[in-house]
């Protein structure tokens, strides 16, 4: 499988998801505060290098991979890398919201399973007490078969289409450095992917 398929199998991933997230986020009518980058201005969040190979590629289309690579190894800091905060009070953005990785889509709308077997609501502290009644609704209509994403379920799907870079699990910038070198690696001795192929 060539690189730019695992691209697009990664993004029709991210696609399906987008769908079913939006269909989630409708029907328990949570939503994130706006303005609020509080989950990803967080110095532990870990994610595999697949998730963000369609940043990477993009970056490599638009002739960024190297300097963004050259930035990151010299970046100090453990907070997402793509998060551009407004101001010290968690507030911020994704710096590439279009390319964000499988967790970054996950978290807030989707679930995972307890020690049990039950779907639990992954989401924030804010969203939780700040919407508890809504949280509290949705939580037991999961139970009664709301249809949620789930995070293991996607993680599957992801690990399909490349088991070793989708399998690893690493601190985000470390992530996003190896995709950045897998893409950089791949077109070392390979010819350059065509100038109009765009990511979406």
């Amino acid at each position: 499988m060539t690189l730019e398929q695992k691209v697009r199998m990664v993004e029709n991933l991210f696609g399906q998801l987008e769908k079913e997230s939006a269909q989630f986020q409708k029907a328990s009518g949570l939503g994130c505060v706006s303005g609020c980058g509080k989950c990803c201005n967080y110095p532990h969040i870990e994610a595999s290098p697949l998730e963000f190979l369609p940043w990477a590629f993009h970056l490599f289309l638009a002739g960024e991979a190297e300097t963004t690579l050259d930035t990151l190894n010299g970046n100090p800091n453990p907070n997402c890398f793509l998060f551009k905060p407004l101001s010290a009070l968690d507030q911020g953005h994704c710096g590439s919201y279009a390319y964000r990785g499988l967790i970054c889509r996950l978290f807030g709308f989707g679930a995972t399973r307890d020690k049990y077997g039950s779907l639990r609501l992954a989401t924030c502290k804010i969203i939780r007490e700040g919407q508890a009644e809504q949280y509290k609704t949705v939580s037991e209509a999961i139970t009664k078969g709301l249809y949620v994403p789930v995070f293991t379920e996607y993680y599957m799907q992801l690990n399909q289409i490349d088991y070793q870079l989708g399998t690893k699990m690493i601190p985000v910038n470390k992530a996003l450095k190896m995709a950045l070198e897998e893409v950089l690696q791949y077109y070392t001795y390979r010819p350059l992917p065509d100038a109009g192929i765009q990511c979406v």
